[in-house]
């Protein structure tokens, strides 16, 4: 009777996170749509948990699926803990900033919620629940965001940002779930015995998710939708003129599959045309930039080249980026950006975990297709068990998606979620179960009551540690968007204590970094408090750059900002403020090579120190690795010209005219230069 009771606590607590996963935000607050999802994934798979291990307290038995899919997964998981003990930053490794996704805590709390939805979900019965909860959550998702395209203001929640806000996070992995959507509702037409009424509400949600998808554009859905329903078409026209042995009548025609080929492939094929009607009826710029398939393998190839065996470790592809970006980036206009994934969620994650990395996940996708397709063409012959085809079906489309976009959370914990349901009803329909009851044996009965009570310490523990660094979130967005410094420095302080990472320590520092200067630049003379205000916001804006740095050290931004730290103390008369600046740049560029801006940041802190050779040379490195770079010509003129080379100036002046011909600060600068006459040089051209 316990038993019973807490097996469906624990089933209803993970249920509610499948089915809520593209749904769930915190309305009216700072955190993000994506970060939002990590509280109710952690929090509910770790409430589901708790009472399954309790439930079987009073039963004393064990049931999961035997299933080498399941090995896979952990093996996954293994190589990824590994990976991030010997990262060298393991700290960023296991958790990231905030449960990022490339983190190892990310990945265990993702295969953990495979491994118990194969367990608890693994009936039909149940995995029917799910798909109908699915089916609910999908239809409210499609009728939200179309509302919100028309209504942005009214339903942004607070959170969701101009027309093309949504609660999946980007807005192609909308798209994708829309497409996603529509191929579920689909295969419930196809293969679920529907009443009429239900079939037509059906075709209403799929002509719905066929409209948002084309608000989305993304050729990427038009292309697996396509194809996903071609399957299905060709499927159902071959057995359509097969009669039943019990039936006279022949099988329906397929209409709706046929119908959602020829949308899909007119939107693919017109992609420019009619795919772009209706963003440009409704007025929406998809600007997502990410690097291409080429680039992230290219990432991959210097990061097996340096570290073959475990990669440089979990969630640092910024890093990587940073390290072994192609040189033709310094030719776009993202040369500065810091990428923090490749071209798809799947490349991502293999980029950085080494030949071991790349290994587990193979095995994973080959075992996954191969018991797939034998348990889905066993499920055929047999003429049972639609469910699980139809959870293998959306499990492949979430992971095709996944590896050739960068889905964030929600997509790719749904695609694992989906293969638990399909490995559990696999498992059940074939008999490979592994049950293990403990009550009779005292022996098992000790070590098997030790694991479960083990297991609910560690998803305690676990979840209050989660709560503890989610709650930094509010005061960290709070210090960002405060109006007031006081209020700032005391939320990120608030935010600091609860978690200490480096990204609140860099903006701990440019806090402090505003109010040191707001002191200083005061135009009467410091009172004695002022100074020891002085004093102290500059102790502040040091120690926690330096804190930043060596919390990571292989990340070039805290370096950076440690330079930029140094250089703005420096015009304040700070002594070898500038040389250590110069040596924080050194070592910033060392983790970034090909940035130029590090290079020409260099130049500008030996100029103003006085050293003209030095920067001279650090603006030409600049300039070399980038041609058009605007302020480096800029400050080799300025350096020409306070070595009293006029015409050098001038011709580095008119260069960078000639790739800004509209910058008025940069007309008049070459005029002053032309009439010799002394004008304030331009701090920053436009580009």
């Amino acid at each position: 009777m316990h038993s019973n009771i807490f097996d469906r606590l624990s089933f209803l607590s993970l249920f509610l996170v499948v089915v809520l996963l593209p749904i769930f935000c915190l309305p009216f607050t700072n955190i993000p749509v994506e970060t939002s999802k990590g509280l109710l994934l952690v929090l509910g798979l770790a409430v589901s948990v708790v009472f399954w291990a309790i439930a079987r307290f009073s039963d004393g038995r064990i049931v999961f699926p035997r299933s080498w899919l399941l090995v896979s997964g952990f093996g996954i998981t293994l190589v990824f803990l590994l990976s991030a003990l010997f990262s060298g930053t393991s700290q960023v490794s296991l958790f990231g900033t905030m449960f990022d996704i490339g983190s190892f805590w990310f990945i265990l709390s993702a295969f953990v919620l495979m491994l118990f939805s194969s367990i608890i979900f693994r009936t039909p019965k149940r995995a029917k629940i799910v798909l109908l909860g699915m089916i609910l959550s999908s239809a409210f998702v499609l009728i939200f965001q179309s509302a919100h395209l028309f209504m942005p203001t009214i339903l942004s929640l607070g959170i969701l940002a101009g027309k093309t806000g949504n609660v999946l996070g980007s807005w192609n992995a909308l798209g994708l779930f829309a497409g996603f959507s529509g191929l579920m509702f689909l295969l419930v037409i196809e293969f679920f015995p529907i009443s009429k009424m239900e079939k037509v509400l059906l075709e209403i949600f799929i002509l719905l998710s066929i409209l948002l998808a084309a608000s989305v554009n993304f050729p990427l859905v038009w292309l697996l939708l396509g194809i996903s329903s071609l399957i299905i078409f060709v499927y159902k026209v071959s057995i359509t003129f097969q009669r039943n042995e019990n039936e006279e009548e022949k099988k329906p025609f397929p209409m709706v599959s046929f119908i959602v080929v020829m949308i899909s492939l007119l939107f693919f094929m017109s992609a420019g045309f009619v795919g772009g009607f209706i963003p440009n009826r409704l007025q929406i710029s998809n600007t997502e930039v990410s690097p291409s398939f080429g680039a992230t393998m290219s990432i991959t190839k210097g990061v097996l080249a340096k570290d073959p065996v475990f990669g440089i470790g979990p969630n640092r592809f910024t890093e990587a980026w940073s390290m072994y970006k192609p040189a033709a980036i310094n030719n776009t206009q993202f040369w500065d950006v810091s990428f923090s994934s490749g071209s798809g969620s799947l490349p991502t994650l293999t980029a950085t975990t080494g030949y071991l990395g790349i290994l587990a996940w193979l095995v994973f996708f080959v075992l996954f297709l191969a018991i797939g397709v034998k348990s889905v063409f066993s499920s055929i012959k047999n003429g049972i068990n639609w469910e699980m085809m139809a959870f293998f079906v959306l499990s492949l489309y979430l992971f095709i998606s996944s590896f050739f976009y960068s889905t964030g959370a929600v997509i790719f914990l749904l695609s694992l979620a989906f293969t638990g349901v399909f490995i559990g009803l696999a498992a059940s329909n074939s008999d490979k179960e592994i049950s293990m009851s403990f009550l009779n044996d005292h022996r098992k009965s000790f070590f098997s009551i030790l694991a479960l009570i083990l297991v609910i310490i560690f998803s305690i523990a676990a979840s209050f540690r989660y709560i503890e660094r989610f709650a930094s979130i509010s005061y960290f967005g709070k210090a960002v968007f405060a109006s007031t410094e006081t209020a700032a420095e005391d939320f990120i302080g608030k935010a600091l204590s609860l978690y200490s990472n480096d990204l609140y320590l860099r903006t701990y520092s440019q806090i402090y970094l505003v109010k040191l200067n707001t002191i200083a630049n005061k135009k009467s003379e410091l009172s004695d408090t002022d100074k020891a205000d002085l004093q102290a916001s500059f102790d502040q804006v040091v120690n926690s750059a330096q804190l930043a740095a060596a919390y990571d050290p292989s990340n070039y931004l805290n370096f950076q900002l440690l330079g930029s730290v140094y250089q703005s103390v420096g015009s304040l008369g700070v002594k070898d403020a500038y040389s250590k600046a110069v040596e924080a740049y050194r070592a910033a560029s060392s983790l970034n090579p090909l940035n130029p801006g590090l290079k020409l940041a260099m130049a500008g802190a030996s100029f103003v120190d006085g050293k003209v050779k030095e920067a001279k040379d650090y603006a030409k490195e600049a300039l070399s690795l980038k041609q058009d770079y605007i302020d480096a010509l800029i400050t080799l003129s300025q350096i020409a010209k306070s070595e009293g080379n006029n015409s050098g100036a001038l011709s580095y002046a008119q260069a960078a005219l000639s790739l800004a011909p509209a910058d008025k600060n940069l007309i008049q600068y070459v005029d002053s230069l032309k009439n010799s006459t002394p004008a304030p040089a331009p701090d920053k051209a436009k580009q």
